[in-house]
């Protein structure tokens, strides 16, 4: 089986905001699957599924953002998936989630590294003790403003804010590529996946976001 987490905080004023990207997939996983989102185990509401002729657990935390590592390890221990020692991978484990240095309507596949700031992340590789799990990133980035000298790209306030019409079109759309992503990753292996969905826009390498801390 396989655990897949989307990261967001819980509460009706988050749910359509660039930070609840992680949540809206889940959702969009578990609507193709015919599930819903409503079992509760292991500090987060979850729903059993199949994809791509493989079991899976779809999971939301309960929790706030920045203490989503409590219940991904929860989880983890509950389906006695793993990692059984700090530092041993989490091979069973994909986390989708927001990620502000990529654009709006982009994903990228990640096999492992930092948080790069976001509190989500940081909380699970904290409970976790190990940076080797893959995750989806879910670009929810806005175009930067130029104000005098200073550039801003967005932070804690875009991040919570909800999300205008425009926005969430874009959004509803890289949703379908997460299904497809999760889709190919679970068939064809991370690698194929990542050649497909990491394709940069216009050969432009991605720009570091300026993220604010967020719960």
């Amino acid at each position: 089986m396989k655990l897949i987490v989307g990261l967001g905080n819980p509460g009706i004023e988050y749910q359509f905001t660039p930070h609840n990207a992680g949540f809206l997939a889940i959702d969009r996983l578990a609507e193709v699957c015919g599930v819903s989102v409503t079992n509760r185990r292991g500090k987060a509401l979850t729903a059993k599924a199949r994809i791509a002729n493989q079991d899976v657990l779809l999971a939301k935390p309960e929790t706030f953002m920045n203490l989503s590592g409590l219940s991904v390890a929860a989880l983890l221990k509950d389906l006695e998936l793993g990692p059984f020692t700090k530092g041993e991978p989490a091979e069973d484990l994909i986390v989708l989630y927001d990620e502000l240095a990529i654009p709006l309507g982009q994903l990228r596949i990640r096999e492992r590294g930092s948080a790069a700031g976001h509190n989500g992340i940081k909380s699970i590789l904290a409970t976790l003790g190990t940076e080797e799990f893959l995750r989806i990133r879910i670009g929810v980035g806005k175009p930067p403003t130029v104000t005098g000298r200073e550039v801003k790209a967005g932070g804690t306030n875009y991040l919570l804010s909800p999300m205008r019409r425009m926005q969430l079109q874009e959004l509803d759309e890289v949703l379908d590529k997460v299904v497809r992503a999760t889709e190919m990753i679970l068939t064809d292996g991370v690698k194929k996946a990542m050649n497909e969905f990491n394709r940069k826009v216009n050969g432009e390498p991605e720009a570091p976001a300026d993220r604010n801390a967020a719960q």
